[in-house]
């Protein structure tokens, strides 16, 4: 018996990390998150979101760094976890290295998607909740220090949003869309409802 993976997926301010916490709080469930979940992964996640300012990573560097952090959390964390029965939610998975980097970084949603899963050795979630939210929905609700993606522009944004939105649109078998813009505890009764529906 394999445990079932759930990511998370959202831009910023979207909410997601709330939900993805109480979703594994129900479950039962291991939480983590993307980049970062293991010691070295926390490590590249730094680097890629609040770098010293003479190094910030180019966007291809940022892409291999977040596909390392990915495959670090996969052997270590998400892959036996699931072999031994655990269900595993994750804040963030491959579907935000498609919308970020191969999106909103132009490198190519293909290409990134290549990367990702030579990083996972094939492993994707069983299930991708990908909470959606307008711009001005987002933008209130991040009041607090930016990092150095969140602070990419809104332009960049709106690219990650689109790509979400299609990424879901042509994988429905594996993604499940909820608006994001309704209350907490609103949105939770929807994913519930579509993980009731989905697993």
């Amino acid at each position: 018996m394999t445990g079932r993976f759930i990511a998370f997926e959202g831009g910023e301010g979207s909410g997601k990390s709330t939900q993805a916490r109480r979703l594994a709080d129900h479950l039962g469930a291991l939480l983590t998150r993307e980049p970062g979940g293991t010691p070295l992964g926390e490590r590249l996640r730094q680097l890629v979101l609040d770098p010293p300012q003479s190094e910030a990573p180019s966007d291809r560097a940022e892409a291999l760094m977040i596909a390392a952090a990915r495959a670090q959390h996969v052997a270590e964390v998400v892959k036996p976890a699931l072999e031994k029965g655990q269900d595993v939610v994750s804040d963030r998975f491959i579907g935000s290295s498609l919308a970020y980097q191969g999106a909103g970084r132009l490198l190519g949603v293909s290409e990134v998607e290549a990367v990702s899963l030579f990083a996972t050795d094939g492993l994707q979630a069983d299930l991708n909740i990908f909470i959606d939210v307008d711009e001005a929905t987002a933008q209130e609700r991040l009041n607090r220090s930016l990092d150095r993606i969140e602070l990419a522009g809104k332009d960049f944004h709106s690219q990650v949003a689109e790509a979400y939105r299609k990424i879901a649109t042509n994988d429905p078998e594996h993604w499940v869309v909820i608006n994001g813009n309704a209350t907490v505890d609103e949105v939770t009764e929807e994913i519930m409802i579509a993980i009731n529906q989905r697993l």
